[in-house]
């Protein structure tokens, strides 16, 4: 499995930095991934949509370790590059 595509729309906020969509294997997408700025550095939050009972439940999410830091560190290093591209246009 490969992320083959990674669309970064960065934000101009304290703790919401972008959205990201993801490509995997050139025939499935995830859409609705943020980039998080939290208290123990960024991290990436998954899809989610909100219950009845207020709560927030993953649409999409790795099923383990390994596959959720394989998935951040693809999203978190193309966000880098973005953020470093968008640094020097200015």
């Amino acid at each position: 499995m490969k992320i083959t595509e990674v669309r970064v729309s960065p934000r101009d906020d304290e703790k919401l930095k972008a959205f990201v969509s993801i490509t995997i294997d050139n025939c499935f997408v995830i859409r609705g991934l943020k980039i998080i700025k939290g208290n123990k550095g960024m991290f990436v939050a998954m899809p989610s949509r909100k219950r009845p009972d207020g709560s927030f439940q993953d649409i999409a999410h790795p099923i383990n370790n390994e596959t959720r830091r394989w998935m951040e560190d693809e999203v978190l290093s193309r966000y880098q590059q973005e953020v470093e591209t968008q640094v020097l246009v200015e």
